[in-house]
C-alpha cells in the first residue's frame, strides 16, 4: 500500500507538470493525471486489492499497441491500469461471491459480467482508454472499496441497530454503484450500436430499391 502511495503521488506530480507545461493535452497525460490521483486514494483509503505485477509484454501485443498510435509511455500507463483494473474485477467477483446480498446484485445488473466484458474492449481498443475513466478510476474502485467494507461488517459476530442500518444503506449505494457499472459498459459500446442501426438502415434501403 505504502508503495502504491509513493507511486500514486509521483504520478500525480509528474501528471500535473505535464499538463501545466503542454498546451495541447494528450488523453494519455490525462489518464497519467487520474491514475496518480486513483492510487493516491487507494493508499489513502487503505483499498484491499492486491497490486499485482504486470505480465510480461509479448512482442506481438507491443506491435499492436504501437500500430494503433501508442508511445512507450503511453504503453507503460495504459498496462499499468489494466492490471489494476483486473486485479480490482477479481476482487469483486470474489466479494459477490462471498455474501448472499451482494450476490443478488450482481445477478440483477451483471456487474462482473459487465466489469470483464469493457475490460476486453479496452484491450481491444486501448486508445479509447479514457472514454472509461468513470469506470476505471471511480465506479469500479469504489464498488470494490464498499463491498469490501460490507463483508467486513457483515462479519461481526455482534450487531446494533445502527450497525443493521448501515448495512442496509451500504446495500443500497452497492446497488446503485453496480448499476453504474453496467452502464459504463453499455455507454462504451454504444458506437456498436449506432453503427449497426447506419448498416441496417443501408441495408432495408437496398432491399427497397431492389424490390422496384
Amino acid at each position: 500500500m505504502k508503495k502504491n502511495l509513493i507511486f500514486g503521488i509521483f504520478l500525480l506530480i509528474i501528471g500535473f507538470l505535464c499538463l501545466t507545461m503542454l498546451a495541447e493535452k494528450s488523453f494519455w497525460l490525462i489518464a497519467l493525471f487520474l491514475l496518480g490521483i486513483y492510487l493516491v486514494y487507494r493508499g489513502i483509503a487503505g483499498g484491499k486489492s492486491v497490486k499485482q505485477k504486470a505480465p510480461a509484454l509479448s512482442k506481438d501485443r507491443e506491435r499492436y499497441y504501437r500500430e494503433t498510435g501508442m508511445n512507450a509511455r503511453e504503453i507503460e500507463i495504459f498496462r499499468e491500469t489494466m492490471n489494476q483494473t483486473k486485479a480490482d474485477i477479481d476482487q469483486l467477483q470474489q466479494n459477490f461471491q462471498a455474501n448472499a446480498k451482494l450476490k443478488a446484485i450482481d445477478l440483477r445488473h451483471n456487474t462482473v459480467k459487465a466489469a470483464k466484458a469493457l475490460f476486453k474492449e479496452l484491450v481491444k481498443e486501448p486508445q479509447k482508454l479514457h472514454y472509461a475513466s468513470h469506470f476505471l478510476y471511480t465506479h469500479l474502485p469504489n464498488l470494490v472499496d464498499l463491498t469490501n467494507k460490507y463483508i467486513e461488517i457483515s462479519a461481526h459476530e455482534i450487531k446494533s441497530k445502527e450497525t443493521y442500518d448501515k448495512m442496509e444503506e451500504s446495500i443500497l449505494v452497492i446497488d446503485q454503484m453496480a448499476a453504474l457499472i453496467a452502464k459504463d459498459y453499455q455507454n462504451f459500446v454504444s458506437d456498436d450500436f449506432e453503427d449497426i442501426d447506419v448498416e441496417l438502415s443501408l441495408a432495408k434501403q437496398s432491399i427497397k430499391e431492389e424490390a422496384k
